[in-house]
Parts: structure tokens; C-alpha cells; sequence
């Protein structure tokens, strides 16, 4: 029987070759493997082909009768892991807290398993009767937001 653990050790062993990294491996009940892998410029369907290729051989009969997907992270998914963050610094994000308040902004920074979103807010300055749009910097721990995924900007 094949296990998560075996195929993420192949799939490390595939990666090491580029600038991929593994997003997820979900295994479906007995007969269906899905895995996950992104890159900071994107993702061809051709290196997709390879990594399936390179598993069925290293797997060969082993495989069975598994089904077996590799693809990229889907653009609008939630991140999973925190290189997705890092790919996506200087772009558009929506973050969803754990009370479930969404917040819009630019992805400004990664430390570690935290990550700052400028948003605009307004306030008002002091001495003054209007508001402005201020830019806020919120910080926030991946481990602790449900969600955080790219926003499509179209213009």
C-alpha cells in the first residue's frame, strides 16, 4: 500500500530539480492520489506530465490501481503553504480572519508564519472634519486566518 509520506519523499526527490515546491498531496480512500505543486512563475502543464511519469516509474506496479493527478494550485484557491505567500508579496490579496471578517489588501511582507496586508482605511486626521484613506498595516499569523488567496485584478 502506498502512503502520503512515500509519495511527498518521491515528489521532494522531483522537486529538487527546479523552482517547484509541493503545495498538497491528498490521498481520496484507496484509489485516487492528487498532488499539488506551484512555482513562483507559474506552472506547465509539461513538468505536471514529468512528475507523473517520474512517479508511475518509481512506483511502477505499486501503483496499481490508483488514480493518479498531479497539478498546479489552483489561482484563486487559498494558499496552503507559506511559499504561496511569499510568491504573491506585492499583489492583491483577501484575507478571511477566524471570525470570519474579510479584509482586501496588498500582500506587503513574509516573516516566517506571519505576513503584513497594507489595507486603506479612513480616518480622520486630527484637527480635521473629513476622513481620508489612510494605508494600515495588519498583521496577521498563517496559522491563525482561515483563509488568504489571490485576487484576479482585471482592468
Amino acid at each position: 500500500m502506498i502512503t502520503k509520506e512515500t509519495i511527498k519523499t518521491l515528489v521532494e526527490e522531483w522537486l529538487q530539480k527546479g523552482d517547484y515546491f509541493l503545495v498538497d498531496i491528498q490521498m481520496d480512500g484507496d484509489d485516487r492520489i492528487v498532488i499539488e505543486i506551484d512555482c513562483a512563475d507559474g506552472v506547465w502543464i509539461e513538468d505536471c506530465a514529468e512528475l507523473s511519469r517520474f512517479l508511475s516509474e518509481k512506483l511502477g506496479d505499486e501503483l496499481g490501481d490508483y488514480e493518479l493527478e498531479v497539478g498546479s494550485a489552483g489561482l484563486g484557491q487559498p494558499f496552503k503553504v507559506t511559499q504561496q505567500y511569499v510568491n504573491h508579496v506585492g499583489d492583491q490579496v483577501e484575507v478571511v480572519t477566524a471570525d470570519g471578517q474579510k479584509i482586501i489588501g496588498l500582500l506587503k511582507q513574509v516573516e516566517g508564519r506571519t505576513f503584513v496586508v497594507t489595507t486603506q482605511e479612513k480616518q480622520v486626521p486630527e484637527g480635521k472634519k473629513r476622513p481620508v484613506k489612510v494605508d494600515v498595516d495588519r498583521e496577521f499569523s498563517i496559522d491563525e486566518v482561515k483563509s488568504t488567496r489571490y485576487l484576479l485584478a482585471f482592468k
